[in-house]
């Protein structure tokens, strides 16, 4: 069904550091329970970690988003990534991180990433904001090549992890920003605000500068560029 259910299940049986990896989904799904097309071509892959402190997870989210961005980078393609967990080339969404927690006797992490590769025709809900490797650049991608890649990237940002550097995660963010500088309409559970994305706090959370001065953090919610 996807690769976070099958996490789940795993979660289960007292596992860590597991890796699932899917070539379709018939159930995927991203952040507020949303449908996350997944077809054949594409990279569907979930991180299983234990987790002691399951209120710094946000950091994980960042930490692939970032994975993935370098990943894209190497194939010459400016790929960017968005608050709180999109990957960008031009604008368009190329990939989504859906990150959740499992807390009991034993905590996890569930880092859900979808990575759209190989496809090249999308639905019409999602055509004119979706894009994929192959789109960018007419070649066909070997997944498995993608995903060691990605691996690889999240392993040496996960030792920042490890050791609590945080703000060096949120800088290495900062790099790859879409959102920082641009003016941002944040649609929230608590309102609607409209501001200049200034920064971001040490929880993850953005920092948008409303046209009044003051400064609002938003901690969850979609942001739109206006």
């Amino acid at each position: 069904s996807s690769t976070n259910s099958k996490a789940k299940i795993l979660a289960k049986k007292d596992l860590d550091k597991v890796i699932i990896i899917a070539d379709k989904q018939t159930s995927g799904k991203g952040r507020f329970k949303r449908k996350w097309v997944s077809s054949i071509g594409g990279l569907y892959m979930t991180i299983l970690l234990k987790e002691k402190d399951l209120s710094r997870v946000k950091y994980l989210t960042f930490i692939a988003s970032i994975a993935v961005a370098k990943t894209i980078r190497k194939f010459k393609l400016n790929a960017k990534v968005k608050w709180p967990n999109d990957v960008l080339i031009d604008d368009k969404k190329i990939c989504g991180i859906l990150t959740e927690t499992i807390s009991g006797k034993k905590n996890y992490a569930l880092i859900g990433i979808g990575l759209n590769v190989n496809q090249k025709k999308f639905n019409k809900e999602i055509s004119n904001k979706a894009t994929s490797l192959k789109t960018e650049t007419n070649k066909n991608y070997d997944i498995s090549n993608i995903l060691e890649s990605i691996i690889k990237e999240f392993n040496n940002l996960y030792q920042h992890y490890n050791k609590k550097n945080y703000n060096r995660i949120i800088g290495i963010w900062k790099r790859y920003s879409h959102t920082l500088g641009k003016k941002i309409k944040a649609e929230t559970l608590s309102g609607t605000y409209v501001g200049k994305a200034v920064g971001v706090y040490k929880d993850c959370s953005l920092l948008l500068k409303l046209e009044n001065g003051k400064v609002k953090k938003i901690i969850e919610g979609d942001i739109f560029t206006v």
